[in-house]
């Protein structure tokens, strides 16, 4: 058995993510992790599981076509370890190419890590929502600072603040 990464990409339409999970489910595949999301009507899958990978590449052929599957073998696990506390930041205003490098790029300067992040475009707002784990170490206050001076040339408003459990 190995460490599986499956990515599922296609026009949305009701049962994708039924007809890939059964069609995993048909091999023995367990759902390990997995992020499901539509991206401006298209569906978007990111599946990690065991399996035989000839099997889970036969098991999703039929599925070829309408939808573009990937399937590839992956390393050993990485555990991630937690760096420090987790954070919610969020990132809201009027769409402009470099929003998310330019956040993020505040981020890894303190040593930071982004665990997850999503984006919408509605209209012109964009909103940008990400769960970071900070380093104890990080200065929040300088943090804070930098990321409030990239805000306010990037034309958007910034917040960061703790994560409750019961956030993430």
């Amino acid at each position: 058995m190995s460490q599986l990464a499956v990515t599922v990409i296609g026009p949305d339409r009701p049962g994708i993510i039924a007809d890939v999970t059964e069609a995993l489910a048909g091999t023995g595949v367990n759902l390990e992790d997995s992020t499901m999301t539509l991206l401006r009507g298209h569906f978007a899958m990111m599946i990690v599981c065991s399996g035989s990978l000839d099997e889970v590449v036969a098991a999703v052929e039929p599925l070829r076509g309408e939808l573009v599957i990937t399937v590839r073998a992956m390393g050993p696990e990485h555990e991630h370890a937690a760096i420090g506390p987790s954070y919610l930041l969020s990132v809201h205003g009027a769409d402009r190419p470099g929003i998310v490098a330019a956040v993020t790029r505040m981020v890894a300067a303190v040593g930071g890590t982004i665990t997850d992040l999503a984006t919408r475009l509605s209209g012109d707002l964009y909103v940008l929502t990400a769960e970071v784990e900070l380093p104890v170490t990080a200065d929040l206050e300088t943090l804070e600072r930098a990321l409030e001076i990239t805000a306010e040339e990037l034309g958007v408003g910034v917040t960061l603040s703790p994560a409750e459990s019961d956030d993430l």
